[in-house]
C-alpha cells in the first residue's frame, strides 16, 4: 500500500509558481529589450521588466527568509550519497524504463544532482541576476555617486545569467516529464503530495 505524504509545503509551491511566472515575464520582456522579439514595444517591456524584477527580488528575500528560518536550507546541501545511481539513471536507466533510484521524502526532497543544481541556481545564479539587474536599474544614481563608471561588464553578467536561467528552465521542464507518468512530477508541485 502506497502512502501519500506532503513533500512540498504550501509556501514552497507558492514561491515555485510565483518565480515561474515572474521568470517567464522577465525572459519575454528581456528578449524584447534586446531586440530579439517584438511583442509589447520597448517602453512597455521595460516597465514590465523592472516591475517583475523588483517583485522577484522581494520574493527571493521571502524565499531566503523561509528557507533559513525553517531549516529547509538542509535540502540544498550537496550530498554525494547515491549520485552514481542517479547518474546511471539519467544516462541509461531512463531510456530503458528503470525506476528512479531516489525516492522523495519531506526530509530528502532532492536527489544529489538536484541538490547541486538548485544550490547553484537559488543561491548563486538568481542572486547574481537580481544584483546585476538592480545595478542596471540604479546605474545613473550609482554613476553619479561615483560607484561605477561603465555598465558593460554588468550587462554581460546579467545577460549570461539570463541565458543560464533559460537553459535551466529548458532542462527543468524536460526532467519533470521523466516520472512514471508524464504528469507525475508536476503533480507533486501542484498538490504538494507524493
Amino acid at each position: 500500500m502506497n502512502k501519500t505524504v506532503v513533500i512540498f509545503k504550501r509556501f514552497e509551491r507558492f514561491w515555485h509558481w510565483g518565480q515561474a511566472a515572474l521568470v517567464l515575464l522577465l525572459i519575454v520582456t528581456g528578449l524584447e529589450l534586446h531586440g530579439t522579439i517584438d511583442l509589447l514595444g520597448f517602453g512597455k517591456s521595460s516597465h514590465f521588466h523592472h516591475f517583475a524584477g523588483f517583485i522577484w527580488a522581494a520574493l527571493v528575500v521571502l524565499i531566503f527568509t523561509w528557507v533559513f528560518t525553517t531549516g529547509e536550507w538542509k535540502q540544498f546541501v550537496p550530498d554525494m550519497k547515491g549520485i552514481d545511481g542517479v547518474l546511471r539513471f539519467y544516462l541509461y536507466g531512463v531510456f530503458v524504463g528503470e525506476p528512479h533510484p531516489h525516492h522523495m521524502s519531506p526530509e530528502n526532497k532532492f536527489n544529489p544532482l538536484q541538490r547541486m543544481a538548485y544550490l547553484g541556481v537559488l543561491f548563486v545564479l538568481i542572486p547574481l541576476q537580481i544584483v546585476t539587474g538592480l545595478i542596471f536599474f540604479f546605474f545613473p544614481e550609482l554613476r553619479a555617486a561615483g560607484f561605477i563608471d561603465h555598465i558593460g561588464t554588468v550587462a554581460v553578467i546579467h545577460t549570461f545569467c539570463a541565458y543560464s536561467v533559460i537553459a535551466f528552465l529548458v532542462v527543468h521542464l524536460y526532467l519533470i516529464t521523466l516520472g512514471q507518468k508524464l504528469s507525475s512530477h508536476m503533480k507533486a508541485m501542484l498538490s504538494g503530495k507524493e
